[in-house]
């Protein structure tokens, strides 16, 4: 599968656009090699003529094939609203010196612009830290494409050391559910980690982007191996706090058992707070398989038809 691609080949594309394409149509092909070969990836161009619309944009080369009447789609004609939300602050920026989280929720984000540019849905971003810095309108232009794809790619090349290291999730999901006004699907990249706001206060801003009858799918981004199994050597290591800044030396297996223990309890409450509020949450493992993204997202879609 062409998605497979090694993590040299991410880390050193400098053509964002093109690297999604080839992460799309490699999950397209493998979707038909796999059990969800039945599953619809067409992305029709066209849709049927109704009676008594205007004859201007039916397509008579296609009726002469089919012997049935379709008109063009145009970009303003437009299936579904998405809007991607990624998480700019100080944690996503780890692991140090490979494929990152920050790095990895920019790759599956414009493979979902490809998936969605194919299908002639509108799409926007927003990116936030302790503010949200960045809010587009939902778009189907090409043109608008273009911009996110810029966006992104300078997402890419931003240093951890001029990203504010804390972070306040509740606050600016509160605050992008009144921007918000029409109902959209909303894709969340982030590992849910905050600084300035508690457990509490982001499960209120996930209602509240729920109670504006919003469709939402929560990726939380971590690396498997550190993040969630606590995998280092035992010698001395100095962490520190990505949000915070603080630091501790250690060595791992002093705190490893309860490490796990909080993380999972993290993980678990997360997981049922979605589930009561009828959001789908998928476990992204920082990798270079984003059939763990793209997957959720054709299931989710196709129930919104």
């Amino acid at each position: 599968m062409m998605e497979l691609l090694s993590e040299e080949t991410i880390l050193q594309s400098n053509n964002l656009e093109l690297l999604a394409t080839q992460i799309v149509e490699g999950f397209i092909t493998g979707l038909h090699k796999s059990p969800f070969h039945g599953f619809s990836v067409e992305f029709s161009e066209h849709r049927l003529y109704n009676t008594g619309e205007s004859t201007k944009h039916i397509d008579w080369k296609l009726f002469g094939r089919t012997d049935k009447l379709f008109v063009k789609r145009y970009e303003e004609e437009t299936n579904l609203r998405c809007h991607i939300v990624i998480d700019t602050s100080g944690s996503m920026f780890y692991p140090v010196n490979k494929l990152n989280k920050i790095k990895f929720s920019v790759y599956a984000a414009a493979s979902l612009i490809q998936m969605l540019r194919k299908q002639r849905d509108a799409r926007g971003l927003t990116l936030f830290n302790d503010k949200i810095d960045l809010h587009t309108e939902t778009k189907v232009s090409q043109s608008h494409i273009r911009y996110l794809f810029g966006q992104l790619d300078n997402l890419l090349k931003e240093n951890i050391s001029n990203i504010p290291k804390g972070s306040n999730i509740g606050l600016c999901l509160h605050e992008l559910a009144e921007r918000m006004h029409r109902r959209s699907l909303v894709i969340v990249f982030s590992d849910f980690y905050s600084t300035k706001d508690s457990k509490e206060e982001l499960y209120d801003a996930l209602k509240h982007l729920k109670y504006n009858k919003h469709e939402i799918i929560l990726f939380q981004v971590n690396d498997m191996d550190t993040e969630t199994n606590f995998l280092f050597d035992n010698r001395p290591y100095l962490f520190t706090d990505s949000e915070t800044g603080e630091k501790i030396k250690l060595f791992p297996s002093q705190v490893k058992e309860q490490y796990i223990l909080a993380i999972n309890e993290f993980k678990h409450d997360l997981k049922i707070k979605c589930a009561q509020f009828k959001m789908e949450y998928v476990e992204a493992n920082v990798g270079t398989n984003f059939s763990q993204i793209l997957l959720p997202f054709l299931i989710k879609r196709s129930k919104l038809k």
